[in-house]
Parts: C-alpha cells; structure tokens; sequence
C-alpha cells in the first residue's frame, strides 16, 4: 500500500471528482521490532516533530515512536491552537522565533496543509505600567528579528470594534499587534508530522505503553512496553504532562508539576473575529475557528492533576474574563470543553537536554507554550540527540539550571530574574 503519495491541487480535484476513493492511509500503523537506534515515548506533537527532523535532518531513521493511546490523542489535540513568538526573556526569545520560522515553512516542507493562519495576535494593555511593559516586550520582539507593532486605541477601533472600550474597571490603553502570529490546526499538525516521518521510514507505533525504561552501567538499553520488551541505543521522554511519572521509571525525579489547563469552544458562528486577542486585566484569549466556534481559555485551574477535564470556578473566571472584554459573545453557546494536562517548570520555560543517564533525553516543561513550540521543539531536540549538542535555539533548556540556580528564566516576570539584575 502507497503511504507516500503527494498532495497536489491537480490530485485534490482529481479525487473530489471520483468520490476521493484513492486516497490510502496517511501513516503505516508499524508492528514493534526488537531494537531501534532510537525510541521515542510519546507520539504527539513534540514527539513526532522529533521523528520527522531525526529522519529529514541527520538521517536517522531506524526511530520509534511509542504512543500509549492514538497519536495526536493528548496535548496536541487539545490546545486553543495559537502560534507567535512574542516572547521577551533571553532564552525563549530566541527559541520561539525559531519555532515560527519552521512553521511558515512548515506546510510546504510536509507537503500537508495544516492550515496556518498568520491572522495576527492582539495583546490588550491597560494601565501605564502595561504599557511601559508591552512596549519593552515590542522592542525586544523587533531586537530579535521579529514583528511586532504598538496600537493606540484609534488602530483597535478600527481593527476590533466589538471590544468593551468603556468600562471603567479595566480600560484599553492599547496593543501589540504581532502579525505573523495566529493559529494552526491543531490535529492537522500532529497528522502532517506522523506522515511525513512515516515516509521516511519511521515505525508510529500506537497502543503502545511504556511500562518501564532499561537500564544498564548507567546507560539506557532500552524499555519495556504492554507489546513486549523494545531495545534501543538512544530513548527520548517527550510525554507533556506525563514526563513526571515516566521519568520516575528511570529513577529520576523532575522539577515540574502536572496541572489542568482549559479550553473552550462556541457554536459556529459567521465570521466576527479576524485575529487572536489576548486580554492583559485577566488570562483570557480568544480567536475563531475556520468551522466558525469561538476557540478560547484563560488560566490553570492551579491544583496537581492528571485528569483531562477541569473545575467550575475556573469556568466561571474564563466566563467572566471574555464577557469583560467583549459583552457581544454573551449570547453565544458553549459548545464543549476539555483539559490539556500541562507540565508546569519553576520558571515557565521548558526543559530540552541530555539526562545524567548515557543515551536518555528529555524534553518537557513546555507550560503554556506547548502548541505553538511543535516544530521549534522537534527541530532542536532531533539535533540534540542526532549530534549531542544544543542547536543554538534552545541554549538555555538545560536541565541542571533548577540544581544550580544559573541561567534560571522566569517569563512571566514572578520570580526572580537574575538575568536582568
């Protein structure tokens, strides 16, 4: 069976004429081998990137990827699907930029549409200290090499009417508008990597759990999974808000911690909302979805959890947020809801790095920033374990900065920040 056909307009109409009857299956659903170069635990985003740059980029193809349910079944398909880089702090600055750059090239070099929208993201500010703050964040953005534009109230009026500019409570001073941001589909994504690694001769391998990691003389052989033992030369831990209890089948113990974080979506609508907007009084962001629902969330419901549904208060604070900023979606009806399980660090940026274990990797910690880090993220973590060596983007995602204190990064500016004293 052809698993590598290639997209084109002249084949999409030609099976849109024929009842789309040869079409065949995406991906091989491989059998386990007994040994790989390399095995990769988790087949969603992060870790089908991986694959896909490992096959594409170094030539590695003798990879597996393990996923304990489908591929595409946890973090990947359950995000609020937005893309930017307008990050400020040195290190994710960097990484994220990277990231967007694979991304506008990403539905050429898969040869898959994953229905990039570079809609642009409005970020709201609302009193002075905002303002001083965003315009620093903007500053950095164009230091960095990417866009970034600051909006008077007049530029909002014109881009984004329907917003509430008279409450007293939290009044719109203004924006940064980044344009290259805005969103992707969100299992589009995951099936243009699965294929495209697949093609290159990678075995996706699901319904597969890992149940524990081999080690011998400090070095990692291989791992034990519900279809039997698998050995290996290089394994990989790329399982989002699960790192922590894999992790552990290696006796290791990560700084982070598992919690909730909600999304939502609407009834279709017809076309109201051009760009994703974020709402700077209240962790609120909205965008609307090529189906027409309205895609939307705020913050974690800030308890440990790996359960992917959430609470009611944190329904009622989303609620809340989006009827302050934008009283017209009021009328419209929650469609559904879920619960992506994240992996929250100590300072808000992830971990990409080689373990204290010869031949085990990992890469978690990705927090809010998960979706829009799926190219980004595969990209340096295949050149990692290809070479040994930090691609240049991901410099500052070592492990050991939670044991020493150095290089630590606190993007959302709640801790300390020793690189700015």
């Amino acid at each position: 069976m052809d698993f590598s056909g290639r997209f084109s307009g002249l084949r999409i109409l030609k099976e849109g004429l024929t009842g789309n009857k040869g079409w065949g299956p995406h991906w091989k659903d491989a059998t386990p081998k007994e040994a790989y170069d390399v095995v990769i635990i988790g087949g969603g985003g992060h870790g089908l990137s991986t694959a896909y740059y490992l096959a594409k980029n170094h030539g590695i193809r003798n990879v597996a990827v393990l996923e304990k349910g489908y591929l595409g079944g946890g973090n990947v398909g359950r995000n609020t699907t937005i893309v930017r880089a307008n990050y400020m702090m040195p290190g994710n600055t960097e990484f994220y930029s990277h990231s967007l750059k694979l991304w506008e090239g990403l539905e050429q070099d898969l040869n898959y549409n994953a229905m990039l929208s570079q809609r642009g993201q409005i970020s709201l500010f609302h009193s002075d200290g905002q303002r001083d703050g965003a315009i620093r964040q903007g500053n950095a953005m164009i230091n960095q090499g990417d866009d970034a534009e600051l909006l008077s109230v007049g530029d909002l009026k014109k881009l984004v009417p329907f917003l509430d500019y008279k409450q007293a409570r939290y009044p719109i001073y203004g924006a940064i508008l980044q344009r290259r941001a805005g969103t992707a589909r969100h299992d589009a994504v995951a099936w243009g990597f699965a294929r495209g690694a697949s093609e290159r001769g990678v075995d996706l391998i699901q319904n597969c759990e890992v149940t524990g990691i081999d080690i011998e003389g400090g070095r990692v052989t291989g791992v034990q999974t519900t279809r039997g033992a698998i050995k290996a030369g290089k394994v990989a831990i790329i399982v989002a808000g699960r790192s922590s209890k894999v992790a552990a089948m290696a006796g290791m113990r990560l700084p982070i911690e598992s919690h909730v974080l909600q999304a939502f979506v609407s009834e279709g609508l017809k076309p109201c909302i051009d760009h994703v907007i974020s709402f700077g009084m209240g962790h609120f962001y909205i965008s609307q979805s090529d189906k027409g629902g309205l895609v939307f969330g705020g913050d974690l419901d800030f308890y440990a959890s790996y359960a992917a549904r959430g609470n009611l208060p944190t329904v009622e604070h989303v609620m809340e947020a989006g009827m302050t900023l934008m009283p017209a979606i009021g009328k419209a009806r929650v469609l559904r809801s879920w619960g992506g399980i994240m992996d929250m660090s100590p300072d808000g940026s992830p971990i990409i790095d080689k373990t204290h274990i010869d031949g085990l990797f990992i890469d978690c910690g990705w927090c809010y920033g998960g979706f829009k880090a799926v190219p980004g993220s595969g990209h340096v973590m295949a050149h990692l374990m290809a070479t040994g060596e930090h691609h240049a983007a991901a410099t500052k995602f070592r492990l050991d900065r939670f044991r020493t204190g150095q290089n630590l990064m606190d993007e959302e500016g709640t801790g300390s920040q020793h690189n700015l004293h």
